[in-house]
């Protein structure tokens, strides 16, 4: 899928909105019946429990007071007819997430990207308004932490995604085209999970982050739906609604908790993430590569360029070495590099590192660097 096919969920604070509405004659759906001995207790309960479906208002009621609208404003134009407030003009709208008591939020990177201000609101009946402090930001992970000041504030607890399965039950929530009112709760399944997706240029037209452990839904995400919950039936946060396919129906993007967690903690206590740094840029093996190295399976990332001075080049690591394993972390696809460079190792740390060279194995150790701003492994 290619970044032209995706939008980033940050709603635009003018909108234009055409919502055609159709009819349904209900009666219409029911087939004629005929009479049949009455069921029996158990069985009757059984069919009512599978009618009845998923419990989405319950969950809409326990999420739906934690889950904000985060307005990303800036200093007011010449243009007054523009100003929202005091010396304020918005930029754009996303959704974030209060899942701590003392008002830690999280959201994108991409909604609160060049914010001169930030400002958090509650939905009704609540209401209120709030300064948020951000606390860090990371464009690679598209994540960000938040924390407002206030007392009892409602919160969403974080779950796992480790236990997702393919046509699990979710539910998104967020404030979807920045509609008045509070947010929109829309239902759906996991329809895939560990997708790998580049997020579409940003403002600078720079391309966008390769994310990855990404869970796909089919429960309707919009613009405005960045930074928002997608959340389980037990009312966890299993997901961070991310992406939207622009040109496809119900296909949307939202980061696993799980993968997210690390870069949470970092962003809230440290203002940054600390990765591991190997210097290296990679390739994930598919069959083609499999079939071309002579490897026995169609795992592990393929060593394209070795940094000058780097650490993997101090280690002596090379072009064609195929990475299988660091430290005690298989390597499956550069989602598992990258998770382990950016969640399990520090900079300073030195660590073996397993790879394939012509056809053997052998395992090197590499002191870790502090990674720069560029993307590079």
């Amino acid at each position: 899928m290619t970044s032209r096919r995706l939008r980033i969920l940050t709603c635009s604070v003018s909108l234009a909105l055409l919502v055609p509405l159709t009819a349904c004659d209900s009666t219409a759906m029911i087939p004629p019946t005929t009479p049949q001995a009455a069921p029996t207790t158990t069985a009757s309960a059984a069919t009512s429990s599978q009618m009845a479906g998923p419990d989405v208002v319950g969950v809409a009621e326990k999420v739906r007071p934690a889950t904000v609208l985060v307005q990303n404003l800036a200093i007011a134009s010449r243009d007054p007819s523009q100003s929202i407030g005091p010396g304020l003009v918005p930029r754009g709208v996303g959704t974030g997430f209060i899942y701590d008591p003392a008002g830690f939020i999280v959201t994108n990177h991409h909604v609160v990207e060049g914010a001169q201000r930030l400002r958090v609101v509650l939905p009704p009946p609540d209401n209120r308004q709030f300064d948020a402090r951000l606390l860090g930001s990371d464009a690679q992970t598209d994540l960000a932490v938040m924390q407002v000041q206030g007392d009892g504030l409602p919160i969403v607890p974080l779950g796992s995604s480790d236990s997702l399965k393919v046509g699990d039950w979710v539910v998104a929530i967020g404030n979807a085209l920045g509609l008045p009112g509070g947010p929109t709760v829309t239902a759906g399944v996991v329809s895939a999970l560990g997708r790998e997706v580049q997020e579409p240029p940003g403002p600078s037209g720079a391309p966008g982050p390769t994310l990855y452990s990404l869970i796909q839904t089919d429960a309707a995400i919009n613009p405005g739906n960045s930074g928002g919950p997608l959340v389980n039936l037990r009312s966890e946060v299993v997901g961070v609604n991310t992406i939207g396919a622009a040109e496809a129906n119900t296909i949307g993007f939202a980061i696993s908790i799980d993968s997210a967690k690390p870069i949470i903690d970092q962003l809230r206590q440290n203002g940054r993430v600390a990765r591991g740094y190997l210097g290296i840029s990679v390739v994930s093996v598919n069959e083609a590569l499999r079939g071309a190295l002579g490897l026995q399976q169609a795992t592990g990332v393929v060593i394209r360029d070795v940094a000058p001075g780097g650490p993997a080049a101090a280690a002596g690591l090379r072009p064609g070495d195929v990475i299988i394993r660091i430290g005690e972390t298989p390597v499956e696809d550069r989602a598992d590099l990258e998770y382990a460079l950016s969640t399990q190792y520090k900079p300073g740390e030195t660590v073996p590192v397993t790879v394939v060279r012509d056809g053997r194995e052998q395992t090197v150790q590499v002191r870790l660097g502090d990674r720069p701003t560029a993307p590079q492994r």
